[in-house]
């Protein structure tokens, strides 16, 4: 991760942000020095936060940031597993900058804590897939999502939102777009462009070298021909 801190936050974590809804009251899980809540809180003094860490030394720089920037009063520092560190003071959850398996896992695990949180942004560093399908199966609406580029990194955020879902997902191309986002193929900026069509050519390279095995698997060089053909229909 970039060397930052709470004055300036990444254009990834800033994204992040944005996405917060007013009057903002949330809880940052795996908080990294807390930049994102003491950024949060230093720019809106009604906000509050608490920043989650699981263990002691994040912990402890998160609470050397808010103390050095006396934020004590908006900013609490809980260490704890995943979402235990949550309570009713906070109804919305940020979890950023782990894969989308891990982030499932905490939702999944601390589920019992969300019955006060109507808004959940997910950045996944991978798989926002599973973030989808997680939404989807809890009814967490997804209402925005957000492809960017920062050095050289490509990330998607995710924003869920309690309530039926009034995102109608298409029957025929359901596992396309829980794989590559519904507001992102309809925006289809350059950024998506990119990021999908370097995994077209990676997927071209590996379906090229799997048919040249002794005994080539035929299922899976059809569930990646497939996704080829998703790939260029999408990109076209």
């Amino acid at each position: 991760m970039n060397k930052m801190n709470a004055d300036q936050l990444s254009k990834r974590l800033g994204t992040v942000a944005s996405f917060l809804k007013k009057p903002i009251r949330f809880a940052d899980i795996g908080s990294d020095h807390a930049y994102l809540p003491c950024y949060v809180c230093q720019h809106d003094e009604e906000a509050f936060a608490i920043a989650g860490e699981l263990n002691k030394g994040p912990y402890l720089s998160a609470l050397e940031e808010v103390e050095a920037r006396q934020l004590d009063r908006q900013v609490k520092v809980i260490q704890g597993n995943g979402l235990e560190v949550i309570d009713e003071r906070v109804d919305q959850v940020v979890i950023a900058g782990m894969g989308g398996p891990l982030i499932t896992e905490i939702l999944n695990q601390g589920k019992e804590k969300l019955s006060n949180i109507n808004r959940i942004i997910a950045q996944p560093n991978i798989d926002a897939r599973s973030i989808r399908k997680w939404f989807l199966a809890n009814q967490y609406n997804l209402v925005n999502e957000v492809i960017l580029e920062e050095n050289g990194h490509i990330y998607e955020i995710l924003v869920g939102e309690k309530g039926k879902p009034d995102l109608e997902y298409s029957k025929r191309h359901m596992n396309l777009e829980l794989w590559l986002g519904p507001h992102l193929i309809r925006e289809k900026n350059k950024v998506f462009h990119k990021k999908w069509s370097e995994e077209k050519a990676k997927k071209q390279q590996i379906v090229k070298q799997m048919k040249k095995a002794a005994e080539p698997n035929q299922r899976k060089i059809e569930q990646f021909e497939q996704e080829i053909r998703w790939l260029e229909e999408v990109l076209q």
